[in-house]
């Protein structure tokens, strides 16, 4: 599973759909302790919340339901999503919702800028919707959000994208037009359930030349990945994908535990890892060559993303 691949345009392989195990295979499971947090103390995460509210901003924060969101605005941080929050994907582990997106706001790189501005922000994830319906996928628009984060904060910018599938041109515009420091694009499972967790739309091998792409643009920009753990994967599998990532230049990588926004839309949980394995395949992980590694029930793609960034 390390041969590399090359960033070409793959055609859409129709191939059969694994369907998500029934609801009645999967009693639901409790909660185990390691996955039961405290509320934060404190005021921030409304400081936060009602900075974003009056800004109009999207969060993944909020349209994910992840489970980091009031540790993250109680520090004054938050992922921001641009595009909108309506999705031309059907993920079957995400709750962002999807159908037809709306128009692009214009103002929203200035917004952005200044909730970044507001909150002190050194470091800025920017992560967006799918929008298929875009000719440049959104390109563009992710441009001009860093653009306009730059200028108003000087941070450094990390971006969380759509894999660009049906635009092969769009990863280059926003890595050769505005060079962000870290480009993030998640794996997020194994090439076995990939077709059942991101739909018939979704490419690994397109996965692996998109990240691989990113370092023939600009060597200088660190290339992250990540994978939901607790889907029905084994070892073996995830150890491959990570061979596949490391064998495509990837410098950092996190790997968390998946957990079901709702019982009757998406997959179920087939385990929950405890900490120790999470810490396990952090070790293993460090072994094959990732610069910097977060493992953990609760780690997500932009979980303290700054301190990976500014460690490296």
């Amino acid at each position: 599973m390390s041969d590399s691949h090359e960033l070409v345009e793959l055609p859409i392989i129709d191939l059969p759909i694994i369907d998500a195990p029934a609801a009645s295979s999967h009693p639901k499971q409790r909660l185990p302790k390691w996955l039961k947090r405290n509320v934060p103390k404190g005021n921030a995460n409304h400081f936060t919340q009602e900075l974003l509210e009056e800004l109009k901003l999207e969060t993944v924060c909020d349209s994910a339901k992840c489970p980091n969101r009031m540790e993250c605005y109680s520090q004054k941080t938050a992922t921001f999503m641009i595009l909108g929050n309506i999705c031309t994907r059907a993920c079957s582990f995400c709750s962002v919702p999807r159908g037809k997106p709306e128009e692009l706001s214009s103002d929203e790189p200035e917004r952005l800028a200044e909730a970044a501005f507001r909150l002190g922000l050194k470091h800025v994830v920017i992560t967006s919707v799918t929008r298929d319906d875009l000719p440049d996928g959104g390109a563009q628009h992710y441009i001009r959000c860093i653009e306009a984060v730059r200028e108003r904060t000087g941070a450094t910018v990390e971006v969380l994208t759509p894999d660009f599938i049906h635009s092969k041109e769009s990863l280059d515009k926003i890595i050769v037009d505005a060079s962000p420091d870290v480009f993030n694009h998640n794996t997020e499972t194994v090439p076995r359930l990939y077709k059942r967790v991101r739909g018939p739309k979704s490419e690994y091998a397109w996965t692996l030349g998109l990240l691989k792409r990113v370092k023939a643009l600009n060597p200088k920009v660190k290339t992250k990945s990540g994978l939901m753990l607790g889907l029905g994967e084994t070892h073996e599998e995830v150890f491959a994908v990570l061979e596949d990532l490391r064998a495509n230049d990837v410098d950092f990588l996190t790997l968390g535990q998946y957990l079901q926004p709702d019982e009757q839309r998406f997959l179920p949980v087939d385990r929950y890892i405890p900490p120790e394995e999470f810490e396990m395949l952090g070790r293993k992980s460090k072994e094959l060559g990732f610069k910097q590694v977060a493992s953990g029930p609760f780690v997500r793609s932009s979980y303290h993303a700054r301190d990976m960034a500014e460690a490296y």
